[in-house]
This record gives C-alpha cells, sequence and structure tokens, in this order.
C-alpha cells in the first residue's frame, strides 16, 4: 500500500539540531506525517523516512527561470480576457494590459503570468487565433522594458509557442498537459520551466458536483503522474512546478482540506504553486461576492501557504501580500533584518 509523508513545517529561530531543511529553504521539519488510505495517520520522526522520500523534501529546488526558490516568489496575475472571474475586461486592450504588467511589477511581482483564455467556471474555451492575438503582442510590448520572467497561462501548445517567441520564459498548464499532447513536446524542446495544475474536468463542467475518494492524496496522485509523464516526455523535473488547482474542480471542504495538507506536495520534489487568490470560497468565508473585495482574505490564505513552505504564490493583490511577507517574515524570525529584502524567507 502507498505511503505519503506530510512533512509538519516549521521555521523560525530556534531550529533543533537535528531537523530537516524543507526543499532547501528557510522552513524545516523534525516530524512528518505517514498517511495511507483507509487507515489512521501517523507521525513519525523525519529521521524514520525512507532515503528517496527524505531527498525529495529536503533537496534544494533548482532556479526557476533565474529565480531562486529558497523563497517565497509572487506571480502577479494579468488577465488579457473579458470575461476572467476578477477582473474581465479591464485589461483587455493592449495599452490597459502593458500597464498593469508594469505596475505589478514595479509593486514587487517576481513574475507575471499573461493569460488569454478565462479559466473560470463555466468559461468557454477560446479560439487559438484569438487568444494568441490577445497575448502575444502584450508580452512582446512588455520586453521591451521588463527582463523578469513572463509566464503564459494557456492550455494550447500553438498559443504557448507563439507567447514564448515574445518573449515568454515560463508554461503554466492548468490542464497540465493533458488538453494538448504538443504541450510536452514544447516544454522539452525549447526547455522552458512549466507548472502542471490539477483540474477535476474542464472549465465549463468542472464545478458540477466534483467529487474525490480522498482530495488529497487524489490530487497528489494525479500530479505525481503528470510529473512521471513528464519527466518521460524530456522535461526535466528540475523544471516542473507544480499546482493543486484550489478552486478547479473543487467545493470549498476540497480546496480547505488541500490548504490545510500543502506541505505534502514538497514529496513531489517540485517547486509548488499556490493559486488561490480571490477565489469563491474565500469570498464565501470572508463574507464578500465582490472578487475585488477578497483582498484580506486571499493575503491570509498566502501566508497560510508559505507557512507551508509554498515557493510561488499566485496573486492578484502584489503590493499587499509582499507587504504581508514582509512583516509575517519579521515577526516569525523576532528581526527586521531581511523586511527590505521583501520579506524573505
Amino acid at each position: 500500500m502507498t505511503e505519503y509523508f506530510r512533512p509538519l513545517v516549521q521555521t523560525g529561530p530556534r531550529r533543533p539540531a537535528d531537523a530537516v531543511p524543507l526543499a532547501g529553504g528557510a522552513h524545516w521539519f523534525t516530524m512528518v506525517e505517514r498517511l495511507q488510505r483507509g487507515r489512521p495517520s501517523r507521525f513519525v520522526p523525519a529521521q524514520e523516512l525512507p532515503a528517496d522520500a527524505l531527498d525529495r523534501l529536503s533537496r534544494p529546488r533548482p532556479p526557476i527561470a533565474g529565480l531562486d526558490m529558497d523563497q517565497p516568489r509572487l506571480m502577479g496575475i494579468l488577465n488579457v480576457t473579458p470575461d476572467s472571474f476578477s477582473d474581465g475586461g479591464l485589461f483587455a486592450a493592449p495599452d490597459a494590459a502593458l500597464a498593469q504588467a508594469r505596475a505589478l511589477a514595479a509593486q514587487g511581482a517576481d513574475i507575471l503570468d499573461i493569460g488569454g483564455e478565462s479559466t473560470r467556471p463555466g468559461a468557454a474555451t477560446v479560439p487559438v487565433r484569438d487568444e494568441i492575438e490577445r497575448t502575444a503582442p502584450v508580452i512582446a510590448a512588455l520586453r521591451a522594458g521588463h527582463d523578469g520572467p513572463v509566464s503564459i497561462d494557456t492550455r494550447k501548445a500553438a498559443v504557448a509557442e507563439a507567447a514564448l517567441e515574445a518573449g515568454a520564459t515560463i508554461l503554466n498548464d492548468v490542464s497540465a498537459m493533458s488538453y494538448d499532447d504538443a504541450m510536452a513536446r514544447l516544454a522539452a524542446r525549447t526547455g522552458a520551466p512549466i507548472c502542471l495544475m490539477h483540474a477535476q474536468g474542464t472549465p465549463e463542467v468542472m464545478q458540477k458536483a466534483p467529487r474525490y475518494d480522498d482530495v488529497l492524496l487524489d490530487v497528489y496522485d494525479y500530479l505525481a503522474g503528470r510529473v512521471e509523464m513528464a519527466v518521460e516526455a524530456g522535461i526535466s523535473r528540475d523544471r516542473i512546478i507544480i499546482d493543486p488547482g484550489i478552486g478547479f474542480g473543487k467545493t470549498l471542504e476540497h480546496n480547505l482540506t488541500l490548504l490545510a495538507g500543502l506541505s505534502l506536495f514538497h514529496g513531489l520534489g517540485c517547486a509548488v504553486l499556490l493559486g488561490a487568490s480571490r477565489k469563491k470560497f474565500i469570498g464565501t468565508l470572508g463574507g464578500t461576492d465582490e472578487a475585488r473585495a477578497r483582498a484580506p482574505g486571499s493575503v491570509g490564505v498566502a501566508l497560510a501557504g508559505v507557512a507551508q513552505g509554498v515557493q510561488i504564490l499566485r496573486v492578484h493583490d502584489i503590493a499587499e501580500t509582499r507587504q504581508a511577507l514582509t512583516l509575517w517574515w519579521a515577526a516569525v524570525q523576532g528581526a527586521a533584518q531581511t523586511a527590505g529584502q521583501g520579506g524573505r524567507p
């Protein structure tokens, strides 16, 4: 029976001598929750883990697109769409999109994530040509004065290839390369890092009664399979980011279970991305139907993710999240020496 190992993540200056570093970053753990399907979990010392499991949990994550993964990185969301759930239409015009991209970078975004197809529940598929026309010109114009990483949020290889030619450096595929088989070949051929996300169903149907046997382990197993598929296709594990897909074919309870167990995903040996910003469950718990009023709740979820060692936060509200990270880290460390570095751990 498969065993799963979820590190009980800690951070701060009072680190025991036997602590194991988590993914080479500032977090660490001494205990692990050992999980098996259909059985109660057990807590065991980290040193009792199988060697391969301990290696995947502790091994430093290599840089992604030139960014070190030993501290949280902020991915700024830019939807050049007319119908995205939070900001649809605000940045559909090229000039508005370019201005917003530059504003996100100025506020402290480490990565700019540009998407031309809404993946909100119920959204329809956008033709390839339309998606390219929405995204590639914005990326090319942005490249004139921006040298940081840019990711293309798409399920389609043709859109991704046009974006890479325009200057994008990361692929972000919400279908984990299951929508378009050519995406794996493109990532292998170009060497671009790629984010593989879990989703149950397509955007058109994903929120119609999603079900799991065990949402945490089911999502983990799915992503483990997609990572292995990517490696077999010629994509180095060092270039893979994984995303549990908060809100993509999940109920509120599913989302909360995944958030509580996020540290399990470090066992895949890849950088972990959390994308929960402004999503419906935040409004449900926070008491607001307005997506743009969900920044406080989004920041709260982001900090919960960082506490579990997440390396990349995909967010709308860069300035607010950056400030929160800075203060959270200073409070955890009991010192302000890193505050000027944007809340590093």
